[in-house]
């Protein structure tokens, strides 16, 4: 909205220096800043309102150090999700599908994780929503996803195809997969967040990096002489996701502002849903999601150390009368607790690493 009043007062009053709104960078560089006073204004109001009243339960299974986290309120994904929301509404033009298609992703499943939050917290439904509802909502998404993007002749020119990550002139068209294969991009990711988000600023944090990355890629495919240079998909338009990119990062740096160890605040199913659903819907937009394994090897890991932990404690159940681990805890990040390392230290570790991914992101560009 802001961005439609300054452009109209620069095309009919032409002051100088406005014409600056103009300019992808200026404009993400806006949001971004928009996104991070949001939360740092109106974070401590927000967390004493949360105080006393979505307290969520330390759960039966977790380490002991969290017992110690039983007073902090949760749900604090909703002020993830309107520092995005109203940054983007002030800066990015209307007119552009990705950002529609990015702000409905963060909405749709942010509802479903606050359903699930205040499920738990406030109806006290053990274990929240069912995993059930919470898969048909994730399909339900990746529906809309697949079909708007599918039919919409602004899509028409890439729809079904995907570039190979190190390979130069390498794509795939998923053909009539691509719908599913929207479907379950989006459902991993967001529930490979959702897993990482278990200690104090790790899942935040990871995503900041994460989705910085995309927003870069979606810059430099959204101009056609970069996209050209780097051998990538360049996306008509696609240079507006870095504007929703970057309200996105600092929305969460501004929330790591309170979330940071010792948190004050966590953000519940309702920020873990809503950030994983966003990172996979710019990877899709932008066609980088085969680069999603690298990029957020974190996430990655994080569901691959919870799948080899179900997978060998059933198999050595049926075989040998009692299932054995892999890991002391899954997800991994809980495997290094129980091994006595500090939360700030495992936090930062896994920061480190999802830095080294998407240094490694960047290196399949001069790969191609």
């Amino acid at each position: 909205m802001l961005y439609y009043i300054l452009k109209y007062i620069n095309d009919v009053f032409d002051p100088p220096g406005l014409g600056v709104i103009e300019f992808l960078t200026f404009r993400a560089s806006a949001a971004a800043v928009t996104a991070l006073l949001i939360c740092l204004v109106f974070g401590p109001w927000f967390i004493r309102y949360l105080k006393g009243r979505i307290i969520e339960p330390v759960k039966e299974e977790a380490p002991p150090e969290h017992r110690k986290k039983k007073d902090i309120p949760t749900m604090g994904g909703l002020l993830i999700i309107i520092a995005i929301e109203l940054s983007v509404f002030l800066w990015a033009r209307f007119d552009d599908p990705h950002v529609w298609l990015i702000m409905l992703a963060v909405f749709w499943m942010g509802a479903i994780g606050f359903l699930d939050d205040y499920m738990k917290v406030v109806l006290k439904v053990k274990g929240g929503l069912s995993p059930k509802y919470k898969l048909i909502g994730q399909i339900a998404l990746g529906l809309v996803i697949g079909l708007y993007t599918w039919y919409d002749p602004a899509f028409s020119v890439l729809r079904s195809t995907t570039t190979v990550p190190f390979f130069k002139n390498l794509t795939i068209d998923y053909g009539i997969f691509y719908i599913p294969v929207v479907i379950f991009i989006i459902t991993a990711v967001s529930n490979a967040v959702n897993l990482t988000d278990g200690l104090d600023g790790l899942a935040s944090g990871s995503s900041a990096i994460v989705v910085f990355a995309l927003g870069g890629f979606a810059y430099l495919g959204g101009n056609a002489v970069y996209a050209s240079y780097l051998k990538i998909p360049f996306i008509p338009g696609g240079g507006e996701i870095a504007v929703v990119s970057m309200a996105i990062v600092m929305a969460c740096v501004g929330f790591l502002w309170f979330n940071s160890n010792p948190a004050e605040v966590f953000m519940g199913d309702t920020g873990s849903l809503a950030l994983g659903s966003a990172i996979a819907v710019i990877a899709l937009l932008i066609k980088q999601e085969l680069l999603l394994p690298v990029l957020a090897g974190i996430f990655f890991i994080e569901t691959l150390s919870v799948s080899l932990q179900v997978l060998w404690f059933k198999y050595t159940k049926m075989r040998y009368g009692q299932g054995r681990r892999i890991f002391l805890m899954a997800p991994l990040h809980h495997h290094f607790q129980l091994k006595g390392w500090p939360e700030q230290k495992i936090v930062i570790r896994f920061w480190i690493i999802t830095v080294l991914f998407f240094l490694a992101s960047l290196m399949t560009l001069k790969l191609r």
